[in-house]
């Protein structure tokens, strides 16, 4: 094998392992990857996709801890808009944690922004790197679209401590201001012009601030309307031709979702239709998403024989809603369809400790962890599952380090006090 085709196959195996592991450390995954062929002293990676925390981040906590999402939205406005068959890369200089940076910028077709601050000025080969981010963004999203429990569980974990930080800062900017107001209100200082300045000033920063807000709310949202649009363009190329796809669209004016609700719902909707489709003489399907103000409300319908596998359809489901607080049916009737309906809460509920330890874990772990809240044994589970007894404790084994823990005991009341609920 010759040295290039060498660097090219442990480029690839360099690549494989970046995509591998949990969501939020994809950034440092990519910094370690790309070390040598971009010396850089810090890395960020941006995408809206991610609406929990769409920074991925590695390098000078200087750069990293301070920047904003502002400040990356800024620096993607001026390169993009992204372009539909190709990459946009960018040389100059950008904001970042408020100073000036010398970035290498890459602008993705999937809209996800990487910006690297090079160490000295290295010679960099733009098109590589262009082409190495391209697999991590779609990586991103790939992940983000299938809507795993693991990244829920991680998502909704950031974006009730992003919403509480940004309610308090609410709250203690707007009393100063306020107070500030009042004050400058008051008829017994005398010095009209200072007042009037002072007045003015602080009447911009609380319109700033009430602004800040809105934008965050806009990241971590999304219309209900916007979401279901997003399905049916999803659904497009997913239903096999002479099969009928009725859509019921939401109420339009209604609460946003939360981001992950809104992947969560989407990723149950095209798993439902994937699982009904593939029966015999199905001439239409119905997908109807409504809202009560508190939980968004999922139901998909078919006009089938009734035949549809509802355990393994249930397998698949049940874990993505669950893991954001909500509820799951199905029914069938021999001759007039099958039925699959969904409740995902639009308010975070409070969970345990464990919550955020349980973004870490797998699909197959999350699995796993289930059985054993459901207090089942290896041979047992392994049964459940469909794969041998020595795989289960791999898993189980996994489980354990992940969460830290000594015990089967353990690591079912970790998961039981973050919301998991036993496996049927």
């Amino acid at each position: 094998m010759s040295g290039s085709a060498e660097r090219e196959r442990e480029r690839l195996d360099g690549l494989r392992g970046v995509l591998v592991g949990p969501l939020p450390d994809i950034g440092r995954r990519f910094s370690a990857q790309i070390a040598a062929q971009v010396p850089h002293t810090a890395l960020v990676i941006f995408t809206r996709e991610c609406t929990g925390r769409p920074r991925k981040v590695a390098g000078d906590p200087r750069v990293v801890e301070k920047v904003t999402v502002a400040e990356l939205d800024r620096l993607r406005t001026d390169i993009g808009p992204a372009r539909a068959d190709s990459s946009i890369v960018h040389r100059g200089t950008a904001t970042l944690g408020g100073r000036e940076h010398p970035v290498h910028a890459i602008l993705d077709r999937t809209d996800t922004l990487l910006v690297v601050v090079p160490r000295g000025k290295p010679d960099i080969d733009a098109g590589l790197l262009a082409a190495q981010f391209a697999v991590v963004a779609l990586g991103i999203q790939l992940q983000v679209r299938h809507a795993s429990p693991a990244y829920l569980a991680e998502s909704r974990a950031a974006s009730a401590e992003r919403a509480r930080t940004v309610a308090e800062l609410t709250a203690a900017h707007a009393a100063t201001l306020e107070t500030i107001l009042a004050t400058l209100r008051s008829p017994d200082l005398d010095d009209t012009r200072a007042r009037a300045t002072a007045r003015e000033s602080a009447t911009s920063a609380l319109i700033g601030l009430r602004t800040a807000v809105d934008q965050h709310r806009e990241m971590a949202e999304e219309a209900v309307t916007t979401a279901f649009a997003r399905l049916r363009g999803e659904l497009r190329g997913l239903v096999p031709e002479g099969i009928a796809v009725e859509f019921v669209d939401p109420p339009v004016g209604g609460r946003g979702l939360p981001g992950e609700v809104a992947h969560a719902a989407r990723a149950v909707v095209r798993g439902a239709v994937l699982g009904l489709v593939v029966q015999p003489d199905l001439s239409r399907v119905r997908v109807a998403w409504d809202c009560d103000g508190a939980n968004l409300l999922i139901d998909v319908r078919d006009d089938g024989r009734g035949a549809v596998d509802l355990a393994e359809l249930a397998r698949q489901l049940r874990p993505r809603i669950e893991t954001l607080g909500g509820t799951y049916a199905s029914e069938s009737t021999a001759g007039w369809g099958s039925r699959l309906s969904a409740t995902l809460p639009l308010d975070h509920a409070e969970s345990g400790e464990g919550s955020h330890a349980l973004s870490v874990l797998g699909p197959r772990e999350i699995e796993v962890l289930e059985h054993l809240v459901a207090g089942r044994r290896n041979r047992v589970i392994a049964e459940r599952l469909q794969v041998s007894e020595s795989t289960v404790k791999f898993h189980v084994a996994a489980v354990l380090r992940k969460l830290g823990v000594g015990t089967r005991g353990e690591a079912a009341a970790l998961a039981a006090e973050a919301g998991v609920r036993a496996a049927h």
